[in-house]
């Protein structure tokens, strides 16, 4: 029975390589493009709608916005973001991002302003056949201010940096 689970799956595996080798290796285009998607970067854990715009194939900017009217835990943030591209592979960009962002959250009855500084390095990939879909992953380092001042290291796979589609 071990035997057929591995002749099965080193089949699986063939099969996979070549259909990964049948898709053409061609760079996106996406300059003067539009993205609009979400992201949850903000840390007043508001989840924000977002856009990015390529300006060229090295430099694009984007923003967010987030905001909840609960009594408990609302608030609201608004940042821009830059993007330097450092190194472009088909499918693929690896980039510099800096954030900066004017937060502010609601915890006991008690409401709390601050910002948020972030300097990263991330990548964007798209999925052969779905090249109007980004997803985004970054790490790098966070200052930030709620309550009290906080520097720190930062970790986000896609769903919490964002996913853009780009029109």
């Amino acid at each position: 029975m071990q035997k057929l689970k591995n002749f099965l799956s080193s089949r699986a595996l063939v099969a996979l390589c070549l259909l990964s080798l049948s898709f053409g290796a061609q760079a996106l285009e996406k300059t003067n493009r539009l993205g609009l998607g979400v992201s949850n970067e903000l840390k007043n854990d508001i989840p924000a709608l977002s856009f990015k715009i390529q300006k060229s194939k090295s430099f694009a900017y984007g923003g967010l916005i987030g905001f909840s009217s609960s009594q408990n835990d609302g608030g609201l943030g608004v940042g821009i973001k830059l993007y330097r591209n450092i190194f472009d592979e088909p499918q693929l960009n690896f980039y510099l991002a800096g954030m900066g962002a004017l937060i502010s959250t609601k915890e006991d009855a008690k409401t709390y302003s601050g910002f948020q500084f972030d300097l990263s390095l991330g990548s964007e990939f798209h999925f052969t056949g779905l090249n109007s879909l980004g997803f985004s992953f970054e790490f790098g380092v966070s200052a930030n201010k709620k309550k009290d001042f906080v520097f720190e290291t930062i970790g986000s796979h896609f769903l919490v940096v964002g996913i853009h589609f780009y029109l």
